[in-house]
C-alpha cells in the first residue's frame, strides 16, 4: 500500500514537452515578436482608434474650438481692430489671426492625448493599451500622432473659417508646416505626460488652468512681445510656446519677433526631450500599472 502511494500520479509521470517541439509545429517561442522590429499594424490600429475618438464627436472636438476662436477674432475686430495700428507693417487682425490659430491647435492637441489616457485610467481599460504586443515607442507613436492629427485638423478648419473675414497669407510654407506639426507634437506629448500624471480631472484641469493657458496667453498670442519692457521680453523668450506662435506667424505674415533658427532648435529639442520622457514612463508603467 505504501509503495503504491509513493508512485507518481499518471499526470506527474508525463514528460515535459520541449520548446523545440512547439516551434516544429509552427508556433513561435514564447516572447518572440512575429512582426519584425516594429509592429506597424498594431501602431496603426492604435492611431486609428485614437483618431476615431475625436471624429465620433466632431461637434465638440472640432466645431466647438473653431467657433470659440472665431468669437475671439470677432470681439477683437469689433473692439480694437480699427483702433490698433499695424504691427511691423502687418495689419493687427492678420497678426492676431496667426496667434489664434496656433493657440487653438496646441490646446486641442494637448486635450486629445491627456483626456484619452486619463479616461482610460479612470474607467480601468488602460490595460487595453498595455496588454497588446506594443512597445513603449509604438505606444508613443500611435497616441502622439493622433494628437497631432487633431491639432492640425482643427488648425486647418479654423484657418478656413477665418478666410472670409481675414486675408490670411502664406509667406513661408515650410514654416507653416513645420510649426503646425511641431507644435501639435509638442503639446500632444505634453498632454500624454499630463494624462499619465493626473489621477482625476481636477489634476488635469489645474494643469491646464495654471500652466498651459497662462503660458499661451503670455506668449504673444494677442500682442507683439517687442512692445514689452526688456525684462519681460527676456522672460517671454524662455517660454517655448512663444516660439510656436512666433514661428507660425512668420510663416503666414513673414514677420517674426524672435529668432527663427532659435525657434526651430527649441521645437526640435523640446520634442526630443518630451518623447524620451513619455517613452520612459510607458516603459516603467508609472501610474499606469499596479
Amino acid at each position: 500500500m505504501s509503495q503504491s502511494l509513493s508512485q507518481p500520479l499518471p499526470s506527474q509521470s508525463l514528460p515535459a514537452q520541449p520548446a523545440h517541439q512547439d516551434q516544429a509545429k509552427g508556433y513561435p517561442a514564447f516572447g518572440v515578436r512575429r512582426f519584425g522590429r516594429v509592429n506597424w499594424l498594431g501602431t496603426w490600429t492604435l492611431y486609428v482608434k485614437e483618431v476615431r475618438r475625436f471624429t465620433k464627436i466632431l461637434s465638440q472636438t472640432v466645431a466647438a474650438p473653431v467657433i470659440t476662436t472665431l468669437l475671439y477674432l470677432s470681439i477683437f475686430s469689433l473692439s480694437v481692430g480699427k483702433l490698433r495700428p499695424d504691427i511691423h507693417g502687418v495689419p493687427f487682425i492678420e497678426f492676431l489671426s496667426a496667434g489664434l490659430i496656433m493657440m487653438t491647435m496646441i490646446q486641442n492637441a494637448f486635450t486629445n492625448t491627456s483626456s484619452s489616457l486619463l479616461i482610460s485610467k479612470i474607467q480601468g481599460n488602460v490595460v487595453d493599451l498595455l496588454m497588446p504586443p506594443l512597445s513603449p515607442g509604438e505606444l508613443n507613436l500611435g497616441i502622439a500622432m493622433a494628437g497631432v492629427t487633431r491639432g492640425v485638423v482643427v488648425g486647418v478648419v479654423t484657418a478656413i473659417g477665418m478666410m472670409p473675414f481675414v486675408p490670411l497669407g502664406m509667406s513661408h510654407l515650410w514654416a507653416i508646416v513645420f510649426y503646425a506639426v511641431g507644435a501639435s507634437l509638442m503639446m500632444s506629448l505634453l498632454g500624454m505626460l499630463g494624462g499619465i500624471w493626473a489621477e482625476k480631472f481636477d489634476h488635469l484641469q489645474a494643469l491646464t488652468n495654471f500652466i498651459i493657458l497662462p503660458a499661451t496667453f503670455l506668449s504673444g498670442t494677442f500682442y507683439s512681445v517687442t512692445q514689452l519692457p526688456a525684462f519681460a521680453q527676456s522672460i517671454t523668450h524662455w517660454n517655448p510656446i512663444f516660439y510656436l506662435i512666433d514661428g507660425l506667424r512668420y510663416g503666414m505674415t513673414g514677420h517674426a519677433d524672435g529668432s527663427i533658427a532659435t525657434g526651430v532648435a527649441v521645437v526640435i529639442g523640446c520634442n526630443m526631450a518630451l518623447w524620451a520622457t513619455t517613452h520612459y514612463l510607458f516603459h516603467t508603467g508609472y501610474r499606469l500599472k499596479a
